[in-house]
């Protein structure tokens, strides 16, 4: 079979997501499950991509599941500081990254809890030390933000650098994140 119809195969093959609004501390939390894994999360969804998005409470008999739950209560307990991370699987195969943005996002994932690491880090980290523009680019558009931390990537400079959510988001963060590191 040729590329292209490998991955039309591919796209057929995957189920339809599941998109729902859950409550948070950070504000309403956009979460597309597909299948068994989270394939996005939107912090506080906006115009049109909040349409994507059906209530919890709207949510159809048939598209709750374990993994919802889970989801749920994962993204609750961390955002509450009752948790390190988020460990859910999640699938980025339905977004079209390339293969550096793929690198940085792994490496972002590693960064722990309570810790931060700057842009210049994770370049580093993928192997190209001077691309830490680059690696803000992909960053602030990281399609699964708490679930990929990159509200622990900062810049060398003064200052926390973007955030996909905004900086007042990400300095939330990074603050409930170092008052709970000695506790949790």
């Amino acid at each position: 079979m040729s590329e292209q119809a490998d991955s039309l195969a591919e796209e057929e093959a995957r189920p339809e997501p599941v998109r729902t609004l859950i409550p948070s501390a950070l504000g309403a939390l956009g979460i597309e499950l597909t299948g068994d894994a989270v394939s996005q999360v939107v912090i506080v969804p906006r115009g049109r991509a909040r349409k994507l998005y059906t209530p919890l409470s709207s949510l159809k008999p048939k598209d709750r599941s374990d993994l919802l739950d889970e989801v749920l209560g994962q993204f609750s307990e961390f955002l509450a500081g009752a948790r390190r991370g988020i460990d859910i699987p999640y699938d980025l195969s339905g977004k079209d990254l390339s293969d550096f943005a793929k690198r940085v996002l792994n490496e972002t994932a590693k960064t722990p809890h309570g810790k931060t690491r700057t842009y210049q880090q994770i370049a580093s980290g993928v192997g190209d030390p001077e691309a830490y523009r680059k690696v803000l680019s992909v960053l602030v558009v990281n399609p699964l933000p708490l679930v990929i931390p990159c509200h622990r990537v900062v810049t060398t400079k003064a200052g926390e650098g973007s955030y996909v959510a905004g900086p007042k988001k990400k300095a939330w963060l990074l603050r409930m994140e170092k008052r709970t590191a000695l506790v949790i």
